[in-house]
């Protein structure tokens, strides 16, 4: 129990970067879109001076270098940005898989470890009626980890199916609100927004005691946000806030408003 206790404060502490890196870098996001902003008007400038140098002559073209280095210059900070939140979101994304794998080991209870050997000749799954109580965490705990470690590579699609293999063999498993919650990270990466909050919302739905819940609500905000339901997604973060006032989720929620406003 103290180990639990130990680990979980561990877990909440770090939680709130992890699931930053997973669901947006807001301020490099706003640094990239003011950056393209100064980068349209520049080159507006520079379509405007070309037009004139063409009726006055050369004397307009030492500007027209200075103002086409500048624009070299927007361009390479802009592609540091980029570097920069995709090695951050990887970084955390990382964290916050360890951490969720560490905390669910630490949860598992049950008997002797299944022989493998017994399995061996049957290419059945095993049901959770029909198995063991030792054998079912094993098969659990190896679709879940083979879905997992398919997330942390990036193959989101492949992390999908895994995923939805996993809550159709284990519906009653403690582990599927965490299914729902990876499937619904995974469709949020794939950029497809629509099936993300639908698995999200399944999550919250059928699971509203989940501990996840909170996570799921931030990642249906992050979805609308890139939808571009602005309001949707305000609202979401307010129900967040109200809701589940203790939470990371609701420290997160609390700066996307105060970001908005």
């Amino acid at each position: 129990m103290r180990r639990l206790a130990l680990f979980l404060t561990l877990f909440l502490g770090c939680a709130s970067l992890s699931t930053a890196g997973l669901f947006s870098d807001d301020e490099a996001h706003q640094k990239i879109t003011v950056l393209q902003q100064q980068i349209q008007g520049m080159e507006e400038r520079v379509a405007q001076m070309e037009n004139t140098a063409r009726s006055q002559g050369v004397a307009l073209l030492s500007q027209l270098d200075a103002l086409k280095s500048e624009l070299a210059t927007l361009r390479g900070q802009i592609e540091v940005h980029a570097h920069d939140i995709e090695t951050t979101q990887k970084r955390q994304r990382d964290l916050y898989v360890d951490l969720d794998s560490r905390l669910r080991k630490l949860e598992q209870t049950g008997g002797p470890v299944a022989d493998a050997s017994s399995q061996a000749g049957s290419s059945k799954p095993v049901s959770p009626d029909q198995a063991p109580i030792g054998a079912v965490i094993v098969d659990e705990s190896t679709a879940y980890d083979a879905a997992l470690g398919l997330f942390k590579a990036g193959n989101y699609q492949g992390a999908i199916d895994g995923f939805q293999s996993f809550v159709g063999t284990y519906p009653n498993s403690h582990l599927a609100p965490s299914a729902y919650y990876w499937i619904g990270n995974s469709y949020f990466n794939l950029r497809d927004y629509k099936n993300a909050i639908a698995s999200q919302q399944k999550l919250v739905s059928q699971y509203p005691n989940s501990s996840k819940v909170p996570d799921a609500l931030l990642n249906i905000a992050s979805c609308q946000q890139g939808m571009g339901e602005a309001a949707a997604a305000r609202k979401t973060l307010g129900s967040i806030v109200a809701k589940y006032p203790l939470s990371n989720a609701a420290e997160l929620a609390k700066k996307r408003l105060a970001s908005t406003k």
